[in-house]
């Protein structure tokens, strides 16, 4: 076990967690919602601490992030547990683990290896990802810290849930981040993933107000949260909060975990919510998980010439030079260095 950081003590023994914006009271013996963040004695611990159940050379756009290092691979790491509930979580036998299982599994890998193998294999940057990353926050926060000495850039692949004052501890090693923005209203995240709309919100404002670079991703599940209504309200939101460079990605959602009966999401529908980000005045709004549409290319806010065509994971550079269109000289907003 390995002492936990952003905790108080409470009353008959209990300690207050502050990591994430659940705010757990945890009593003696038991864990929070997490369920890798537990109590003993009054001193609140980690379970997961060097302990990774995933650990891959990933393309950077399979996070994804389009505005980050474009072609390059990023290290992925990742540990059991999770602070949401999700529905359709892709990656619930991990995520989910600690629910139905006592035993926390893992091979030891520390931040010092981490970094060496992300080295290794050619990687410029290290991304915290498949599972929910602020649940093994001192993991990543002591491998973020190695791993900006080594040169390496740092990413959070999250559901937007960290707390203010957990994120401003971490923000001068974590350079971007990919957040959900699952859905637009209070009712979708309650039912869906128990958590709130207004604390995804609330952090996604923190990410914008420190300066780390982010991009939004909204998975479209049929019949949940594809209406124009809630499309328009997550355009919105970004447009006004985060600012129209934002790139903002709309994927097309498949039978998963809980949901197996919903539908996969018709192209109409991705496609649609692309021109609803447009419309609003997104700069660039990407489609995933369908191959063969024309919403992955990265196109220049000025003169709308095509800089980056994408084709999945490959990259073909048109007219783009070190975070500038080649046509009209127009910066491009992003990580290019």
């Amino acid at each position: 076990m390995h002492e936990a950081l952003f905790w108080d003590k409470a009353e008959g023994g209990r300690v207050h967690c502050r990591l994430c914006r659940f705010f757990c009271q945890i009593a003696d013996g038991h864990s929070g919602r997490c369920g890798v963040r537990v109590n003993r004695d009054g001193v609140l611990y980690t379970l997961v601490y060097g302990r990774s159940v995933a650990s891959n050379v990933d393309p950077i756009e399979k996070k994804p992030l389009f505005h980050l290092l474009p072609g390059s691979k990023s290290y992925s790491i990742a540990t059991v547990g999770c602070n949401f509930r999700c529905l359709h979580c892709q990656n619930a036998t991990i995520s989910q683990w600690p629910l139905s299982q006592k035993e926390i599994p893992g091979e030891e890998l520390s931040p010092k290896e981490v970094v060496a193998a992300a080295l290794a294999a050619g990687c410029r940057s290290i991304a915290y990802t498949y599972t929910e990353p602020t649940i093994f926050y001192e993991y990543a926060a002591d491998t973020m810290r190695l791993a900006h000495a080594a040169g390496l850039k740092n990413v959070f692949v999250s559901n937007g849930y960290t707390s203010t004052k957990a994120l401003e501890a971490i923000a001068p090693w974590l350079d971007a981040a990919n957040i959900d923005l699952k859905g637009f209203t209070e009712e979708f995240y309650r039912s869906v993933t128990g958590a709130s709309l207004a604390g995804v919100l609330a952090t996604l404002r923190d990410y914008h107000r420190l300066g780390i670079w982010l991009e939004v991703t909204t998975l479209l599940i049929p019949g949940y949260n594809d209406d124009d209504v809630q499309l328009k309200g997550i355009a919105g939101f970004i447009v006004d909060e985060l600012g129209v460079d934002t790139p903002w990605h709309v994927t097309a959602f498949y039978p998963a975990w809980q949901m197996q009966d919903v539908p996969p999401t018709p192209v109409a529908t991705v496609l649609r919510a692309r021109q609803i980000g447009l419309s609003a005045g997104l700069n660039n709004v990407y489609v995933g998980n369908i191959p063969g549409t024309d919403g992955e290319a990265t196109c220049c806010p000025s003169c709308r010439a095509t800089l980056l065509e994408r084709n999945g994971y490959r990259i073909n550079i048109r007219q783009f030079d070190a975070g500038c269109c080649r046509c009209c000289g127009s910066r491009i907003a992003g990580v290019w260095a």
